[in-house]
């Protein structure tokens, strides 16, 4: 499925109704991370916002689509 980030409106392939599991999930965000993502977006974000806003060596958790 494509959609549009609603960070910074770059057109990207969601894949959280892909039989295959979605790029996101190779990806790890803290818990605080993901708690201001549901706060502040109510749909997937892409790939390279998502990178931005976790710094390195945060708390890992899974990311799970929003």
């Amino acid at each position: 499925m494509n959609r549009t980030c609603p960070r910074c409106g770059a057109a990207f392939a969601c894949g959280a109704q892909d039989a295959e599991p979605c790029w996101c999930n190779t990806l790890t965000l803290s818990e605080a991370t993901l708690r201001a993502l549901r706060e502040h977006y109510s749909s997937c974000l892409c790939a390279h916002c998502l990178r931005q806003l976790e710094p390195e060596g945060a708390n890992e958790q899974r990311f799970t689509a929003l």
